[in-house]
């Protein structure tokens, strides 16, 4: 009964559609920062090596190298500080901490990157598509 009660509290501070990345991602995050009066955006991008707790609670945290020193930080999912995460590739990890990282150095630092497979339904595969033309066989004729 407890869990139902917080998840109602909870739930209209849950960002509608949070961001979608996982560990070995390399990402923008924009994040929103007063200083005094002013307010700026200020863009952290670096490589999720972390991500833990579920609901409000849910964080990840992003790595980068600064000036040959390594910098980590940690964003909450939900924070309404964290106005954008932008992902620019996926890395391709067996892992769900990259902890390792921190002991790598220049090029042993880098993750491969995963590509998406796109699957076509069986019901418009490319030979029944209106714009799909067969080649003509060589030799059969043409202009010479």
């Amino acid at each position: 009964m407890g869990h139902e009660l917080l998840d109602s509290v909870e739930k209209q501070y849950l960002k509608p559609q949070p961001p979608e990345l996982g560990i070995g991602d390399t990402v923008d995050v924009h994040t929103r920062i007063i200083e005094g009066e002013k307010e700026r955006t200020q863009v952290f991008n670096g490589v999720v090596i972390a991500r833990r707790g579920h609901g409000i609670n849910a964080s990840f945290k992003v790595r980068r190298i600064v000036a040959n020193q390594g910098v980590e930080r940690t964003f909450l999912l939900h924070s309404p500080r964290v106005l954008m995460v932008d992902v620019k590739r996926h890395g391709k990890v067996r892992r769900a901490k990259l902890y390792y990282l921190r002991d790598r150095v220049g090029k042993a630092r880098r993750l491969k990157e995963r590509r998406r497979v796109r699957t076509v339904p069986a019901t418009t595969a490319v030979a029944e598509s209106p714009a799909f033309e067969a080649p003509e066989p060589v030799g059969a004729g043409g202009p010479a």
